[in-house]
């Protein structure tokens, strides 16, 4: 039996940012990333108004006890809402995570990634790197997990370089969402070390 992390322990906060469990209320911030083509360049082609409400009840499902999902980002000084951040199932030989794996009492049996979005108003500022970075503390700190992945698509070097940065260790690639990938990892003994 996993325990329940308190709702106010799921809210985690950087020097800019506050993140916070997605919910129904935030099919605006879906919309706003997943409908974008910009944003959605180096993900897969772009979804429609309906494909985000029908993903939506997915979006606010949480696991092992609150610590895997989707968090919605909003900047403090202005309260918008500018990203998100994912702690979920990666899936390998599949478009779309496993959602069935995000159940309240256990972890996923897939790997966990670390992924982020961000609205283009938001691109350039950092925000990538806070996110990725407060997502893999929480990780660490407040989850069960010993590895954390990630990945991009091959052409996206400044995600890369985010990753990078935020002390996962570049593998080259690897196979995920049913395509080669740029393949990250950081276990928690590299992280202790880092941090």
């Amino acid at each position: 039996m996993i325990d329940t992390l308190p709702p106010g322990t799921l809210v985690l906060e950087t020097q800019r940012l506050r993140l916070r469990p997605f919910t129904l209320s935030d099919e605006d911030l879906a919309r706003a990333l997943l409908c974008d083509p910009q944003v959605m360049r180096f993900v897969t082609d772009p979804l429609t108004p309906a494909e985000v409400a029908a993903h939506m009840p997915n979006a606010v499902r949480r696991g092992a006890g609150g610590r895997i999902g989707i968090w919605a980002v909003e900047e403090k000084a202005t309260g918008a809402k500018i990203a998100d951040g994912v702690l979920t199932p990666i899936p390998i030989d599949s478009t779309e995570p496993d959602w069935d794996q995000v159940v309240p009492d256990a972890y996923p049996t897939d790997l966990i990634e670390v992924g982020y979005l961000l609205t283009p108003s938001a691109w350039g500022k950092g925000y990538a790197t806070e996110i990725c970075a407060r997502l893999l503390r929480f990780a660490f700190e407040m989850t069960a997990l010993e590895l954390v992945v990630a990945c991009t698509d091959l052409k996206n070097l400044n995600s890369q370089k985010v990753l990078r940065k935020c002390g996962m260790r570049d593998c080259g690639t690897g196979r995920a969402y049913a395509e080669t990938v740029a393949w990250f990892e950081i276990t928690r003994e590299d992280w202790l070390v880092r941090a």
